[in-house]
């Protein structure tokens, strides 16, 4: 762990920002605690005694609200040196990975993988084998992919280092658990490990002439006929079952035609690109979420949240060339950032100064102003529109949606 490569990894952590671990550290606290604390780090790590912090257990909404996600927090530290790691080994690993491999890979992305899934199907295979790999990130055994990861590392304190960070466990109400299996979601390492592990699996796919594209635990195995799929289903099963110990989620894996196919939240229509329905419903309940009138939150807090969210959903589904409900989700989102603005105007007084002072008419302002109807009602009067007008919502940070689809289509 040379010094020039713990600098490297400390500036990713930063720019990646993330919440304190078990031990409460900010990533503004580490520099304070890496200059007193690193000399005994850097010896620990060198002669194998180092051992990481349990996970803190964090629980997230899943889209569309349905049920929760466990995530697993690792410490400022530990995030770190797992950076670290990974910048060592992956160079070494990522260079003989398949080209039909496209997750937390660099200069790789699931718009990638999408195109490469619409080029099979231009080619003519147009049944896909969309295989579930239930919970692999959970699941994963360590012993398969400890095995995997020693084929390139001969280090021996490299692999006990590793091998720690995998048994670390994680703490639940105060009682840390064991993590006998699986891999640590939220550590740097995480995403390379996995593709270590089922780097095999793309090799033996390549080995049978298959065309096939995996984004991570995301796999889809194009092939020419209902009966091909079937087979190539059943034999890559029990590949995965056997030889790497998955599980295959049986109810959730299928063979159906390409378009009937939803591959990382989008559809591939005969040649066309569209994100899923459930994909789409995700954002909508998403952005309701936090565009919600019960948030108490400032509309600069508000705006920030939303408008991460509205980029990362486009840099993710952007790909999509079905823009049909692109003008009216725009109208829909500035009609609740209205809602968001008006509702705090709780007074009649309140409520036809503001409008009286964004340009709005002294008529429309009073008439508005004195309504008993509904705040969501009240968002799409001629007094807000006039005078919390679409430029004016622009001015105070609201992205469009349309802007964000053309700039990923590449026409902005």
């Amino acid at each position: 762990m040379d010094s020039a490569n713990m600098r490297r990894a400390w500036k990713r952590v930063k720019r990646n920002n993330g919440a304190p671990g078990i031990d409460g550290m900010t990533l503004e606290e580490f520099p304070t605690h890496a200059r007193a604390h690193g000399p005994e780090i850097r010896h620990s790590l060198l002669d194998g005694t180092y051992q990481p912090s349990p996970l803190r257990r964090k629980s997230i909404p899943k889209p569309g609200g349905k049920g929760e996600r466990l995530l697993g927090i690792p410490t400022v530290v530990d995030r770190v040196i797992g950076q670290a790691i990974l910048q060592v080994l992956s160079p070494s690993f990522d260079a003989d990975f398949s080209a039909s491999s496209f997750g937390f890979r660099p200069k790789r992305s699931a718009h990638g993988a999408v195109k490469q899934v619409r080029d099979f199907i231009r080619e003519g295979y147009r049944i896909a084998v969309d295989l579930d790999l239930a919970k692999f990130f959970d699941h994963v055994q360590h012993d398969v992919m400890m095995s995997r990861v020693a084929r390139k590392v001969s280090d021996k304190v490299l692999l006990g280092l590793i091998g720690r960070y995998l048994r670390a466990g994680v703490l639940v109400e105060g009682i840390v658990q064991p993590t006998d299996w699986g891999t640590r979601q939220g550590s740097p390492l995480s995403a390379l490990l996995a593709n270590i592990v089922l780097d095999d699996l793309d090799k033996e796919l390549e080995r049978r002439g298959h065309r096939f594209t995996r984004d991570a635990d995301d796999l889809v195995i194009l092939v020419r006929s209902q009966s091909a799929g079937v087979r190539v289903k059943a034999s890559v099963t029990r590949y995965l079952t056997q030889k790497l110990k998955l599980r295959v989620n049986a109810h959730k894996s299928q063979v159906v035609p390409s378009d009937d196919c939803t591959f990382l939240g989008v559809t591939v229509r005969g040649t066309k690109r569209r994100w899923s329905d459930a994909a789409f419903t995700d954002f909508r309940h998403a952005v309701r979420r936090l565009t919600g009138r019960s948030w108490g939150v400032s509309m600069e807090h508000r705006f920030d949240k939303l408008n991460r969210y509205l980029r990362g959903w486009m840099n993710d589904f952007g790909i999509s060339q079905y823009n049909r409900p692109i003008p009216e989700r725009d109208g829909w989102l500035r009609r609740r950032i209205r809602m968001g603005y008006w509702k705090p105007w709780r007074r009649v007084r309140t409520r036809i100064r503001n409008l009286l002072k964004l340009g709005t008419g002294k008529r429309q302002a009073i008439l508005t102003g004195l309504s008993r109807k509904g705040d969501w009602h009240l968002a799409r009067t001629l007094a807000t529109q006039t005078g919390m007008t679409n430029q004016w919502l622009a001015q105070q940070g609201l992205l469009s949606i349309r802007d964000l689809w053309l700039k990923a289509q590449g026409y902005a």
